[in-house]
């Protein structure tokens, strides 16, 4: 490429001409006069490949523009008179898209279909969820006549490890003539994925751009002062110049401040001194206090971590609204703030609300309030209430929002609505709003650099770093885009530095074979095909290719083992089975030290596990230490957590981290069959009765019937003598009197340890070949094992009555849903109950709200929930034998609402006693309509059921369900 900066000599300039002339005469030039901006390089590049018939990745960063590609892919199709399918990850982003088209194109031409949506499905343009598609690739839907493209929008949810797998059916099934394009987050392995795209699809161009169009400026917003994080003029792209693959991809996550100045940026000297003063700060905090005995401070070290107090700095943190209020006087709003909790979204609205905060003229309250009231007026008085709406309002009108999924669907889009068109200034998310909703704002302001996965609060990647912040900085509106990080207590400025620098993650597959996934690909394609078409999967691909180089790796090693061999050999004996018996003495002495810290560990498993409801236990550790009564056992868990409440009557999970060593009853007390653990005058009482237990020293019931010596004393009786055994055979052993002995034994343990690595390479590649088409294997041994597969000869396949059934069923549940409709659990069931047991095959509660099996609203319900609670656990165990992941377990803990919604409670009534919020009920409520729709349309479904499932449907889409759902 020249690098000279003079003008373009005159033959350059005759075939720039001539190319823009002929392009000009192409569906591409058509497409560039209809829009108000020139095309950048790589949106023109992508564009040309579908011109010319290949497929495309486009990975780009968020807000560069790669969507111009879809909609291209959508002219052409409309173009040649074929039809164009628009696929995303969300329903939010489906419904988006569809506005968006359908004023482009006309209603008339664009459809939509969601789980629970239907507009025009046979539009020539159709946008939709990719599990929509994958839905109708199986089903061979006459839809798919004249597809000529697909979009595969945010294509990097791939790698997502619940849905990903959608992703890759879709593409490897999609007919051989239907042009892909794919959108993606800019990846760091774009190329790999674009390799495997072309082995699947035919001609594949990977176009890749590092390039933001507005510069993004990163900050530290140390109190109400905002600080560059970088010393100079440092933008998103010089950070790591493109196409730069050290800066891109080989920085660590916390360079250090040379490090970073190597990579062609440094960090602010300024913020470096601060992160030192507060270091020093908590040093002497800790240690300056010269007189503490030392057994004062052994007894603070040995404190639960919860009570430890958190770092000291000089910094007084600067309020939410503060921060809100600082952006406004520097410009910088419109802002998302990312709070990566939906109460801290809420409580920051209600702070700048309290505090006085406004963001907007009257002329602009008074749009606001016109737009807010028309999303309001069709809600039932009672549950706007019920839905926080004033609150709601009054926050918007001041320019000021939360974004989360616990909100009503409508409320959000009007959100969005409102701060695409500027009139809100300030918003609250959830990090869901990075998932491709298009909200972008002038800049990016993270609370905090960890989140809470479900599990332990870790730290947030590079990748999603650069997916939050890469919603600063508006195309055509803003000069520049800001990200702004708070200073909290504890922060390091180069780790800041390490993330912001680091703006590419890689694309791994989380593809795997599911029970619907291999029916449909048995009942189409017979085994033999169907394992070749899964061994065509990114996850194979990307497997296969690590391969190469552990095979590399290996040989290389084992040539280094020959020598190492040779440099061990002894005159005296065989020194090979000499440094076999060195290693098997210095494995059974360790093994024997660690079984007392791993015996105890197991001790305190079983003891947890055999805890049952009513057991008054003393907690010595943890969140809450004390005396507390167990409500509900936990036995299936591979780690224990029963579910207990204390005295204060607080609800809790006890894990093997708050035991000291087994535990065992203290006393034992009934629990009130009326007792609902939701309700704080239950658990008052239920905590008297425990008091009273203690003060009249009741023995712990039965018990004689458990047996509570859990094994002390009784470990590993033999080890001690194998030992002895084996020292004998080494001093007998000849090499023992070797002079040479102990640098053969060096040599020897550098034989073993290489020897121990190659062998694990080995294994990794055995585990590696064919891998996809192994658990495929496996799955249709236990689709054998329930009667879907029929073989009427050796080596023949043939779907059963069921198993036509089964493909049919889409979800993370499907062979049990399958399973509990082959067992009768609907066959007693109204159209009332039959929605509420659909709600125990779809909802997921998280972990710690999971309690005691409630009572059943009916007879027919309890029999219908001890079926399928039967089904999965006969299934957990044959998912095990068949080394599976494992079907969740039914969840009961949406049952009551979705009974009472079914009836037609009200919502307050209905979400009176639970933790749900409005928003969340409403999507669990349209998962179980998917789920009821499904199984409606299953061919020779019995037809009653069928008509009992559209009749549930009908119930439960009303009020705010049917307000939040587009008709």
């Amino acid at each position: 490429m020249s690098t000279t900066t003079g003008s373009p000599s005159p033959s350059e300039r005759y075939r720039a001409s001539a190319e823009r002339t002929a392009e000009s005469k192409t569906h591409l030039g058509s497409f560039a006069r209809t829009l108000d901006f020139d095309l950048d390089d790589f949106q023109r590049q992508a564009c040309r490949s579908l011109q010319e018939g290949r497929g495309v990745l486009v990975a780009a960063p968020t807000g560069a523009g790669k969507t111009i590609v879809g909609e291209f892919a959508i002219y052409l199709a409309l173009q040649r008179g074929l039809k164009a399918f628009y696929t995303t990850p969300i329903k939010a982003l489906s419904n988006q898209k569809f506005s968006e088209l359908a004023e482009k194109y006309g209603a008339q031409n664009v459809g939509l279909l969601t789980g629970d949506t239907s507009i025009n499905g046979e539009a020539p343009v159709v946008v939709m969820t990719t599990e929509v598609l994958r839905n109708m690739l199986y089903a061979d839907s006459a839809s798919l006549d004249d597809l000529g493209f697909v979009v595969m929008d945010e294509v990097h949810y791939l790698a997502d490890r619940f849905r990903g797998a959608v992703w890759e059916e879709v593409i490897i099934h999609l007919p051989s003539e239907v042009q892909v394009a794919s959108l993606s987050a800019t990846v760091s392995n774009a190329e790999e994925f674009g390799a495997w795209l072309d082995t699947v699809r035919g001609d594949t161009d990977v176009i890749v751009s590092e390039h933001r169009p507005v510069p993004l400026w990163q900050h530290v917003m140390v109190g109400k002062v905002i600080v560059d994080l970088f010393a100079g003029e440092t933008t998103f792209d010089e950070i790591a110049p493109e196409g730069d693959p050290v800066a891109v991809s080989a920085l660590p996550a916390a360079p250090s401040p040379v490090d970073a100045g190597q990579r062609g940026f440094e960090v602010n000297p300024e913020l470096l001194s601060m992160a030192r003063a507060e270091s020093q700060l908590n040093f002497q905090g800790r240690f300056g206090h010269g007189g503490r005995s030392q057994r004062r401070q052994q007894r603070q070290r040995a404190d639960d971590r919860s009570q430890q107090t958190p770092p000291r700095t000089a910094v007084r943190k600067a309020s939410r609204p503060q921060v809100i209020a600082s952006l406004d006087r520097q410009d910088l709003l419109p802002a998302i703030t990312f709070i990566f909790s939906r109460a801290g979204c809420d409580a920051a609205v209600s702070q700048c609300v309290a505090a006085g905060l406004w963001l907007t003229t009257e002329k602009e309250q008074r749009i606001i309030a016109q737009r807010v009231d028309e999303a309001g007026q069709d809600i039932p008085s009672d549950d706007l209430e019920v839905l926080d709406f004033w609150n709601w309002r009054e926050g918007l009108l001041r320019g000021i929002a939360a974004h989360h999924a616990g909100m009503l669907p409508t409320f959000k889009e009007v959100v969005e609505k409102l701060f695409a068109e500027g009139l809100v200034k300030a918003v609250f998310a959830t990090e869901t709003l990075a998932l491709g909703v298009n909200m972008p704002a002038r800049s990016v302001v993270l609370e905090k650099l960890d989140k809470f996965n479900g599990e332990a609060h870790v730290d947030i990647t590079a990748g999603e770093y650069t997916q939050l912040t890469g919603r600063a900085g508006r195309r055509g509106i803003d000069v520049e885009g800001h990200a702004v990080v708070l200073w909290q207590p504890g922060t390091d400025p180069a780790a800041v530095a390490g993330l912001a620098s680091r703006r590419t993650y890689p694309l791994n597959s989380s593809f795997r074979p599911t029970y619907n996934m291999s029916i449909n690909l048995l009942a189409q394609f017979g085994r033999p095909r169907a394992r070749e078409i899964l061994e065509s999967s990114f996850a194979q691909f990307q497997a296969d290719r690590s391969v190469v180089g552990l095979a590399k790796q290996v040989r290389s090693r084992e040539e280094s083992l020959s020598g190492y061999a040779k440099s061990m050999t002894c005159h005296l004996g065989d020194f090979t089975e000499y440094a076999r018996l060195r290693r098997e003495l210095s494995d059974a002495e360790n093994f024997t030290s660690r079984s007392k810290s791993r015996e105890r560990k197991s001790l305190n498993e079983d003891s947890l596990s055999r805890l049952l409801p009513g057991d008054v236990v003393n907690v010595p550790a943890g969140r809450a230490p004390g005396v507390a009564v167990v409500l509900s056992s936990d036995h299936s868990s591979r780690e224990p957590r029963p579910a207990v409440l204390t005295l204060e009557s607080q609800l809790r999970r006890i894990g093997i981290d708050d035991l000291e060593g087994p535990i065992s009853p203290l006393t034992r007390i009934r629990i009130p069959k009326s007792f609902n653990a939701k309700v704080p005058k239950s658990r008052r009482d239920l905590a008297s009765s425990v008091r009273n237990a203690l003060r009249e020293n009741r023995p712990p019931a039965r018990a004689s019937s458990r047996n509570n010596d859990f094994g002390l004393g009784t470990v590993l009786p033999n080890q001690e003598k194998k030992i002895a055994d084996l020292r004998r055979a080494l001093r007998a052993h000849p090499c023992h009197g070797c002079s040479e002995r102990e640098d053969h034994a060096r040599w020897s343990e550098r034989w073993w340890k290489l020897r121990k690595e190659t062998d694990g390479l080995v294994r990794q590649i055995q585990g590696r070949t064919n891998t996809i088409a192994k658990t495929f294997d496996r799955v249709c041994d236990v689709l054998s094992a329930y009667g879907y597969l029929e073989t009427p000869e050796p080596g023949q396949h043939r779907i059963s009555t069921d198993g036509q059934r089964l493909r049919r069923i889409y979800g993370e549940k499907d062979l049990l849903i399958s399973q509990a409709l082959r067992q009768g659990a609907f066959d007693d069931l109204d159209a009332v109950e039959v929605a509420a047991f659909a709600s125990v095959l779809v909802y997921q509660a998280k972990r710690e709200d999971r309690g005691l099996r409630p009572r059943m609203p009916s007879v027919s319900l309890e029999t219908a929930v001890d079926i399928v609670v039967r089904e999965w656990s006969a299934l957990e165990d044959v998912e095990e034998q068949n080394k599976l992941p494992l079907t969740g377990e039914p969840e009961l803990g949406l049952i009551w609402p979705m009974y009472k919604w079914a009836r037609g409670r009200h919502l307050q009534e209905v979400l009176n006693g639970t933790e749900l919020a409005a928003g969340d009920f409403v999507r669990w409520v349209k998962q179980v309509i998917d789920l009821l729709d499904q199984l409606a349309k299953i061919p020779g479904l019995d037809p009653r059921l069928a008509r009992l499932c559209a009749e549930a449907i009908k119930l439960v889409r009303r009020g705010v369900v049917a307000y939040s759902t587009p008709l």
